[in-house]
């Protein structure tokens, strides 16, 4: 079977790149071993759909199963329930080679450059490794291809990145080496996760703005793994937020940004950071609490601890649909009724 059979599909194919329906991915908790002590419900019944060549983001706290939800997309994770389908494929469905090839086409930049790099490898050998994994035999052609995207996420001569080590680069140097390996196999999808946390300040805007002309250059779906409200707006079309393993609101970003519709959303907004120093002196109405625990989270509405809208015998007892209070922009609350 060729390595391209289940990729996702390519921008000439009609339909969505990717399909979501209902997806749960679950950790089984244990304590020494053989004591079960629940599930971590890390991603937990999302349906969602990533249209080609668009740029989407995804959003919340630290812990809300963002990167779970990555890890699902690349094939890393197997969905305990519901589907990610490609190419008429279920991803829960591949094993071997057809998970293999479908790995092939989706990117991964991860969030810590210098853990994502092999220090006793210089870049030459990481950029070969995923090629011969994936059946490149010829050392030409491996050269040639690490040399062509090396000059796209703009390290040049190649001559000079080639033979150094991870440690011999800058963290700006490092973070374009993992982009450059995650385009090496032709990718459809890239999933950056939280591509420039790590980064200084300084060079956060230029691997921003070298990923958002890669996926215009290359008509990629871009999947932002982000908690920066303040960056999305710049880059990326649609954004989903997520709280406790669920997608809350999903709308067109500007939409989204200026009328968000959801309590949390609204919060995460008012959290952001503003340099105007007489801004700063006002209070700011961002809800008390922490996000609950994944291994047990609230019933109903999982915001309902911590919202200021809180309505009893309704948000702790029935789990809001997605109402749709503007056009094309979805909010999963109560108030929306």
């Amino acid at each position: 079977m060729s390595e391209s059979a289940f990729r996702p599909a390519s921008a000439g194919t009609s339909g969505p790149l990717l399909s979501v329906r209902d997806l749960h991915t679950w950790f089984e908790l244990r304590q020494w071993g053989f004591l079960r002590l629940g599930h971590v419900r890390a991603v937990d019944g999302v349906t969602f759909d990533l249209k080609r060549g668009e740029s989407v983001a995804f959003v919340g706290e630290s812990g809300c199963g963002k990167s779970s939800l990555a890890r699902t997309l690349l094939g890393l994770h197997r969905p305990t329930s519901g589907e990610v389908v490609s190419e008429g494929r279920s991803l829960g469905t591949l094993s071997g080679s057809e998970l293999k090839a479908y790995r092939a086409g989706v990117g991964y930049v991860q969030q810590d450059p210098y853990g994502a790099l092999p220090p006793f490898m210089n870049v030459r050998r990481i950029l070969a490794e995923p090629m011969i994994v994936h059946g490149i035999r010829s050392r030409e052609e491996r050269e040639a291809r690490a040399r062509q995207v090396l000059e796209e996420v703009r390290l040049s001569p190649a001559d000079e990145i080639l033979p150094k080590f991870p440690h011999m680069l800058s963290g700006g140097q490092q973070q374009r080496v993992v982009i450059a390996r995650a385009l090496l196999l032709e990718p459809s999808l890239l999933i950056a996760d939280e591509p420039v946390s790590m980064l200084d300040a300084s060079v956060r805007v230029e691997i921003l703005n070298l990923l958002h002309s890669i996926q215009a250059k290359r008509n990629l779906t871009l999947a932002f793994i982000t908690h920066d409200l303040s960056t999305v707006r710049h880059y990326a079309n649609r954004i989903f937020v997520m709280y406790a393993g669920r997608i809350i609101e999903q709308a067109e970003v500007n939409d989204l940004l200026e009328h968000p519709q959801h309590p949390y959303t609204q919060a995460l907004l008012a959290a952001i950071a503003d340099p105007d120093a007489d801004n700063a002196k006002h209070q700011r109405d961002v809800p008390a609490g922490e996000p609950p625990s994944l291994l047990n989270p609230p019933p109903a509405c999982r915001f309902h601890p911590r919202c200021p809208h809180f309505m009893a015998g309704l948000c702790d007892e029935e789990d809001p649909p997605d109402f749709e209070p503007r056009r094309r922009h979805w909010s999963a609350c109560w108030l929306h009724r």
